[in-house]
């Protein structure tokens, strides 16, 4: 039996697409609600797209913290690692991801720890800093051929299955 793959929901590494490439969504009934890749151009843009993809209700007052995340991550890939990356927004039952991976050289080993909250006068740093402050969970796989950031919020009223599995009480 041959194997069919289809092309509508792979694609090159950040940097590496056709020039003119349209941003390519998951089909209907994927996890994923976007699925993109962007450069320095479409920071702004992106941040709309995200917002979007978002039901106003489902974060609640946290909406607006995640997608100030979101935007803090792909603005150190437009920055720091190239200048272009992939973004997938995706929804589980019970939370919201964001993946942001780059083709940058990876993020050096002092930086790769949650990070103290930066000085009143420290030029940059709080990008990372944001991002663990407003999710629930920030994840992070580096190395030299790039890097690929998680971002995690929960939904309100809804536990992750780790919490479920560990026999975590609702009042914590």
């Amino acid at each position: 039996m041959e194997e069919t793959v289809d092309h509508e929901v792979l694609r090159p590494a950040p940097g590496r697409e056709s020039p003119g490439a349209v941003p390519s969504y998951q089909k209907t009934g994927s996890s994923a609600l976007l699925d993109r890749v962007f450069g320095r151009d479409d920071i702004t843009v992106l941040r709309h797209e995200v917002l979007q993809h978002l039901d106003p209700g489902l974060l609640a007052d946290r909406l607006d913290g995640f997608v100030l995340a979101v935007n803090e991550v792909i603005t150190n890939v437009v920055l720091h690692a190239g200048g272009s990356g992939r973004l997938v927004l995706s929804r589980t039952p019970t939370a919201v991801w964001c993946t942001v991976t780059d083709s940058g050289p990876g993020i050096p080993e002092e930086h790769r720890r949650p990070p103290e909250a930066p000085g009143a006068f420290e030029d940059g740093g709080r990008g990372i800093w944001l991002a663990y402050q407003l999710c629930d969970e920030v994840t992070m796989a580096t190395g030299p051929i790039g890097t690929t950031i998680g971002l995690r919020i929960d939904l309100p009223g809804r536990r992750p299955a780790s919490d479920l599995l560990n026999g975590a009480s609702a009042g914590g």
